[in-house]
């Protein structure tokens, strides 16, 4: 039988302060308390409240999962449930994605996790995997891996040294603010994929999935992500439903066409 060793609570706290880069000041400023308090509390000299942990991981934004770790690394509970989708507590928020992916239809659009896995999808999403080996397409599907893999969509993407550079800035922003091992192991083994990288972004605004179709033509496609910005879960925190809209009105009427 092992116990769990966590980090001290204010060495965590500290550690992403800086990942905010913040420093102490501005930190307490914030948060409404005194740099001495805080300073105590980074360096182990004083005990947070469970009610200062979670206020000052608001402050900090950081993610529903890691405020747990906190809340044990200072010697309390966990404040958030952590449940799959498939347990009864979580029937609503599934229902809700149904409506969610539903409503986006025939425009293609899926749920992830954190990790970039599919989670779910909607009827039209099979449009955009279409040629993709079936490795890939394996469970659980990580859906950048999917459409950066040479054997993935990558092929078929029109403008994939831009695409690659919009996954990639995307995936290590997160990685960073998240601190997540998992997502940063990702990001190398995305970035050590074959293909250029261009950063640069179309009339300054957004970067499309500009995907060929097997006739010859193309569909354009800008991609927007919804989050449940309330979540008190971590499952739910953690998803995002991303979805592929026309960017043109001929990728509309493509779309509309197939789903009939």
């Amino acid at each position: 039988m092992t116990t769990a060793v966590h980090p001290p609570v204010g060495r965590l706290l500290r550690d992403w302060r800086q990942r905010r880069r913040l420093s102490q000041l501005d930190l307490a400023s914030e948060a409404g308390v005194s740099t001495r308090h805080l300073s105590f509390v980074e360096t182990g000299r004083a005990r947070p409240s469970r009610d200062m942990v979670l206020h000052l991981a608001e402050q900090l934004e950081v993610p529903l999962r890691e405020r747990n770790e906190l809340l044990l690394a200072a010697g309390f509970a966990p404040a958030y449930g952590h449940r799959d989708l498939d347990h009864p507590d979580m029937a609503a928020v599934t229902r809700a994605l149904d409506l969610v992916l539903t409503a986006y239809e025939p425009y293609p659009a899926l749920v992830v996790d954190r990790a970039w896995e599919l989670v779910m999808a909607n009827a039209t999403v099979p449009l955009l995997v279409e040629g993709a080996a079936a490795h890939l397409l394996e469970p659980p599907v990580n859906v950048l891996r999917l459409s950066l893999h040479p054997e993935g969509l990558a092929p078929r993407i029109a403008n994939l040294p831009q695409w690659r550079g919009h996954v990639l800035h995307r995936l290590g922003r997160e990685a960073h603010l998240t601190g997540d091992p998992g997502l940063a192991a990702l990001h190398r083994e995305l970035s050590a994929l074959p293909g250029t990288v261009d950063r640069s972004t179309p009339d300054g605004i957004v970067v499309p999935l500009r995907l060929r179709t097997g006739d010859g033509g193309v569909l354009s496609f800008v991609s927007t992500v919804t989050t449940f910005g309330t979540a008190v879960d971590v499952t739910a925190a953690e998803l995002s439903v991303e979805a592929f809209l026309p960017a043109d009105a001929a990728t509309a009427e493509a779309l509309r066409r197939r789903a009939g």
